[in-house]
């Protein structure tokens, strides 16, 4: 049984429905007691309810990464630390030179791989 109180904003394994396939999934609501209630699926935006038991599991916000630097080429599933946003972690990568990355507030377009003047 799962005591751990939770937080909006933090990460949990959940097969997402409308993707059809496990994925990580933000937070969005908690009980009073901590309890996680509703998350949101950072690829297809979906909402749902959160049912904790076989085939989820919880992890706390994303590790620590090294510092953003929009230089440095990005893989999905690897953790940043944004100055102004925190920590958040690659979940797509847009374009050439854009990645979609999730913070503890919401997902976000950052600019990577460009090229220094």
């Amino acid at each position: 049984m799962d005591n751990q109180i939770h937080k909006s904003g933090e990460r949990v394994e959940k097969f997402c429905d409308a993707c059809g396939e496990e994925r990580g999934h933000v937070v969005a609501s908690v009980t009073k007691a901590g309890r996680i209630t509703r998350v949101s699926c950072p690829k297809c935006g979906t909402r749902s309810a959160f049912k904790a038991g076989a085939g989820t599991t919880t992890r706390a916000t994303a590790k620590s990464g090294a510092p953003y630097d929009c230089t440095h080429t990005y893989r999905a599933g690897q953790s940043m630390t944004h100055p102004v946003f925190g920590v958040g972690e690659v979940t797509a990568l847009i374009e050439p030179q854009k990645i979609d990355v999730l913070f503890p507030d919401r997902m976000r377009r950052l600019i990577h791989s460009r090229a220094r003047s």
